[in-house]
């Protein structure tokens, strides 16, 4: 007789699904057992041989035969998120990534497990709408026709946010999950909450470059809470370059004069007065500047001109022609594009930009981290001291909800990557809580009899 739950875990990256499954099944003293482990990432395949002690690694799916596959009871599976994620093309299913769905599905149907749990950003859910009022794509309905027309599963999903569930950061993320017996309630999770705070650690090596120097030089460190350091869009929480002085320091009055124009030149009706199809944020003009700055309290005797040009040569504006819209016939359909138009007189413009800057964010220790992605960590900072500095990994695996005896053994960038790809594993402890709850099996039945535990679950 298997006293044990048998488990594969696909695209199993730090294996936060197979976590949060495990703790479950040890707050109820069942024994589990992992019998196969899919990931392509050589440094997220040593990343879970260090954490986790068994020797069936596969890396490409594709070239996993069915008759090499062991019996399991379930499946577990973040299939890739790119082809369907709002940072990505929306490819889905016609990106290569998209179709390893179907390879879940291969093997659902010819292992027949208990079931399943699946794990994929927010966007499954409307990518590909056929109509703009339908709740579902027709992504996720290929996807839950499979699974319950085609493989008899009963099947739930539910887009959940890690927020509710202990974690110090919001992370939305769709779940779906099946069992052959009955469909699993993902519903009314008691809430918890945590802020960052709550898993910060303190007196760690806090940065000295140029940057922060200039950061720390026009700012204390708490009125650096929740800032966002970007040149576009705006807001009260957010600094931008010429705040700082990162490409030369600005006067009171040229920061004022930056920060109206940064708004005024995104309104439309200077597309109308220029005579170009409206976009967002176009040259103006120095009499068209000059319409808005009595708002702005400028003194009698500024020079604005001499002032704009200042900041045309520190970088924080362009002097240019606003751009027309040019489109395109081409075989393939219709191409737009903007060019500049000479035959319009020049404006002043400001020079966005996000990702150049060596800071992109600094989180608020009251409050939660945004979404944690891969492409952001490095450039996500906290305050420690009088200083800022980088998430440390054992922060970041706390922001994710992984105990502490996890380790990341791979250079940072790696692990950053890995971390802004995981799961939170309290969601999935929570989720499978409710697995365990729902299956009722013999097998599960048998196991806490023989563990001499007079609870069936």
């Amino acid at each position: 007789m298997n006293k044990k739950l048998k488990f594969i875990d696909l695209f199993a990256g730090l294996g936060g699904i197979r976590i949060g499954f495990e703790q479950a099944c040890k707050d109820r003293g069942i024994e589990t057992e992992c019998v196969l482990t899919s990931e392509i990432k050589s440094y997220a395949v040593e990343t879970l041989k260090h954490n986790h002690h068994h020797e069936n690694f596969i890396g490409d799916i594709f070239q996993l035969k069915n008759e090499d596959i062991p019996d399991f009871d379930f499946l577990f599976g973040g299939f890739p998120c790119q082809p369907f994620s709002a940072g990505g093309k929306r490819n889905g299913f016609a990106d290569t990534r998209g179709t390893l769905f179907f390879e879940v599905e291969r093997i659902l149907r010819h292992k027949k497990p208990q079931g399943f749990i699946l794990e994929n950003v927010e966007g499954l859910v409307k990518h590909d709408l056929e109509n703009k009022t339908d709740k579902i794509g027709r992504t996720l309905k290929t996807i839950l026709y499979k699974l319950e027309e085609e493989l008899n599963y009963k099947v739930s999903w539910k887009v959940l946010d890690s927020v509710n569930f202990g974690v110090p950061q919001s992370r939305k993320r769709i779940f779906i999950v099946g069992t052959k017996k009955d469909k699993v309630s993902l519903e009314n999770f008691t809430p918890t909450f945590k802020v960052l705070k709550d898993v910060l650690e303190t007196g760690k090596e806090t940065m000295d470059t140029d940057f922060t120097k200039k950061l720390l030089s026009h700012f204390s460190v708490t009125e650096l809470y929740g800032k966002s350091i970007k040149d576009k869009r705006g807001g009260a929480n957010n600094i931008h370059s010429w705040d700082i002085g990162i490409k030369g320091e600005c006067s009171r009055e040229q920061i004022k004069l930056l920060n109206k124009l940064f708004k005024v030149r995104r309104q439309k009706h200077w597309a109308i007065e220029i005579g170009i199809d409206w976009m967002d944020g176009m040259p103006l003009t120095l009499n068209q500047i000059k319409t808005f700055t009595p708002e702005i309290d400028l003194p009698e005797s500024y020079n604005l001109k001499d002032k704009l040009d200042d900041l045309v040569d520190k970088g924080y504006l362009r002097f240019e022609h606003p751009k027309k819209l040019v489109k395109e016939v081409l075989e393939n359909g219709i191409v737009t594009s903007r060019v500049y138009d000479e035959t319009k007189p020049k404006g002043y413009n400001i020079v966005t930009g996000k990702l150049s800057f060596e800071i992109n964010k600094i989180l608020d220790p009251n409050d939660i981290a945004p979404t944690l992605v891969a492409t952001d960590m490095s450039k996500i900072v906290v305050v420690d001291g009088k200083g800022v500095r980088k998430l440390t990994i054992r922060e970041g695996l706390r922001i994710f909800g992984y105990p502490d005896n996890y380790e990341i053994p791979v250079k940072i960038n790696f692990a950053y990557d890995l971390l802004g790809n995981t799961v939170a594993v309290p969601v999935l402890k929570a989720i499978s809580e409710r697995v365990l709850d729902e299956i009722k099996t013999t097998k599960t039945t048998k196991i806490l009899e023989n563990k001499n535990i007079g609870v069936v679950v």
